[in-house]
């Protein structure tokens, strides 16, 4: 379900090169709307994936800043993928449109750094404690109540991407240690969550840390999630209540790598951060 080969990530990139050859030809996206008789803001939406372009858009594109067949074929057969569908797309009418961007992009990342200052990170959710994360959002933001079990679902399918034989993602994280204390669901709801970041704990390309509220918190943040991605620039991934956006600036993106080592260096090491979740499970009985 989790395989490589993400068409989200190829899209970015088709549009990432359409764009470099845009400017390599001297051309603005107005002065290639009028010419091809499109609205500037397609242009806009294919370069920065906004939009699945047609093949003929393609053609009429690498047409115009007169690519050689060599370099066209190259293009058209990244439009190819760029053009399958990916599991997650199964659940588009019911999840918000960056968060199916993420699973797309989650697929080919090789490193995720997550912050979470106030629940389980997605990845190591386990059913139950998904479905309580999203009942809890669902009268707030109002999506239809049928959509609950869909985006339960996905944050399950979801987490194949760090149980894969084949080159799992390495997950790093750093909790703080609210997110163990605040009860989502009951005793026996928190009993199974923490019990489960024990077990992957475990695994040798996840690692947990807690950050402890004795400690000082370093970074006045909200959660974040940075993937590093192969062959494409970083992306650091910001959900809030009604909305998420996705932070490309190699400047800012450093910022946020700069931001997570100094939450490591704060939070419990690996070992000691699995002592205090089993200590608060006994909290749980």
């Amino acid at each position: 379900m989790s395989e490589r080969g993400s068409p989200t990530l190829r899209r970015r990139r088709l549009g990432q090169e359409l764009r470099r050859l845009r400017e390599r030809a001297e051309l603005t996206g107005d002065q290639v709307a009028a010419q091809l008789g499109w609205s500037a803001a397609k242009v806009s939406r294919i370069e920065t994936a906004k939009t699945s372009p047609r093949k003929a858009d393609v053609e009429a594109l690498l047409e115009t800043y007169e690519v050689d067949s060599g370099q066209r074929q190259e293009l058209l057969d990244l439009h190819r993928d760029a053009a399958r569908k990916g599991w997650w797309e199964d659940y588009q009418s019911s999840l918000p449109h960056g968060y199916t961007t993420l699973l797309g992009l989650e697929v080919e990342a090789t490193l995720a750094r997550n912050w979470e200052p106030q629940v389980v990170p997605g990845l190591l959710q386990t059913e139950d404690y998904a479905l309580e994360v999203v009942r809890a959002a669902q009268p707030i933001t109002r999506f239809a109540q049928g959509g609950v079990r869909s985006r339960v679902e996905a944050r399950t399918a979801r987490q194949q991407i760090i149980m894969r034989e084949d080159e799992p993602l390495t997950l790093w994280v750093v909790m703080d240690e609210s997110v163990l204390l605040r009860g989502l669901g009951g005793a026996a709801v928190m009993r199974d969550q923490l019990g489960r970041l024990v077990t992957v704990s475990r695994q040798p390309n996840i690692r947990i840390q807690v950050l402890p509220l004795d400690a000082g918190h370093p970074v006045n943040t909200g959660s974040f999630l940075h993937l590093k991605l192969p062959e494409f620039r970083d992306v650091v991934y910001l959900e809030s209540l009604f909305d998420a956006r996705f932070v490309e600036e190699e400047e800012t993106v450093y910022g946020y790598e700069i931001a997570f080592d100094r939450l490591q260096a704060e939070a419990l090491d690996v070992d000691a951060s699995r002592e205090l979740i089993k200590q608060t499970i006994e909290r749980w009985k």
